[in-house]
């Protein structure tokens, strides 16, 4: 496609006090891109005909009241972008391009335009290793209970969606369940969830032209509305978080194989250091606890069937 669009000020209420809650607590903003053409049927559909199996999911989940049971991989073989749309807007099942400023750089340049724009407007905000991935999804979808490990936000362009945002703290999530997380030895939508958690949500109605940031590693769950819904997630680092991050990895590495349970999560002092050069001895050893996660496809999205979803003998991938 390489569409380009006049992305000054994505952003439309931006209000001087928004930089001290920026990572500090949940922020609901208004966004432009609802009418943008990237988001468009031809484009989401030209997406999904050159996106490769490693640059996609595609999941189903039984549509049932609270945390939905745990989801099922699929494969779109044989289907064009358009045929995948019209299964999504009458199935249940969602769709998530993982890579699409590889497949068109003109998504890359809305998620520079959109960091640029925060980092302008947020004092000493610098990010780094960005990305952006597209969900699209089927009428009263839902997404599990789950937590990221980037700095993450949610952009609604078409559709509306109930969005659950939890206390990043416990026992919402628990330290050896994020450091499980960050070494990749629990997969995001198998975080621990109580239903009475719901009573401590932040519950947002995220809106076309609206888009939620919330604080690192906050616990969240997403209920689509009765119609299909595009949204897009962007994810970064920076260098705050990436302290974190490798306090979290030692500390998961000095639990998992060494049985310490009492571990600071302190990002200053020498234990911060020591455990800074653990993580860095660590990751780029043998030693390296990390594995590729592993998907189980066992369906094939097919639009004669109920729910656009047909059995399939399963196979397996890693990324």
């Amino acid at each position: 496609m390489n569409m380009t669009m006049q992305t000054d000020q994505i952003i439309t209420d931006w209000q001087p006090h928004f930089p001290s809650l920026w990572g500090n607590h949940s922020l609901a903003l208004s966004h432009r891109l609802a009418a943008s053409p990237l988001f468009s049927d031809d484009a989401l559909a030209q997406l999904i005909d050159k996106s490769p199996r490693e640059a996609y999911h595609v999941n189903y989940s039984q549509k049932t009241p609270g945390n939905p049971p745990k989801r099922r991989e699929g494969e779109i073989k044989g289907l064009s972008g358009k045929e995948v749309l019209d299964v999504v807007r009458n199935g249940n099942i969602w769709v998530n391009l993982t890579a699409p400023a590889s497949v068109d750089p003109a998504y890359g340049e809305l998620l520079d335009s959109l960091y640029a724009e925060f980092e302008e407007r947020v004092p000493g905000f610098k990010s780094y290793k960005r990305n952006l991935t597209i969900l699209i999804s089927s009428p009263n979808v839902s997404v599990k209970y789950h937590s990221d490990v980037p700095g993450q936000s949610l952009w609604q362009v078409r559709g509306t969606k109930k969005v659950y945002v939890y206390p990043a703290n416990k026992p919402f999530i628990s330290q050896p369940a994020l450091e499980k997380l960050i070494l990749g030895q629990l997969r995001e939508t198998d975080m621990p969830y109580e239903g009475w958690y719901d009573d401590y949500a932040e519950v947002h109605m995220l809106e076309e032209g609206k888009m939620l940031h919330w604080p690192l590693n906050g616990p969240h769950r997403v209920v689509n509305e009765n119609m299909m819904n595009v949204s897009f997630t962007t994810e970064h680092w920076t260098d705050e978080l990436r302290k974190h991050y490798a306090v979290n990895y030692a500390n998961g590495f000095l639990r998992s194989k060494l049985g310490f349970n009492k571990l600071s999560q302190q990002v200053t002092g020498a234990s911060y250091l020591a455990k800074l050069g653990l993580a860095g001895l660590v990751k780029f050893t043998p030693l390296n606890p990390q594995k590729k996660k592993v998907y189980t496809v066992d369906f094939q999205v097919d639009p004669a069937a109920p729910e656009g979803v047909r059995d399939i003998e399963g196979y397996s991938f890693s990324k």
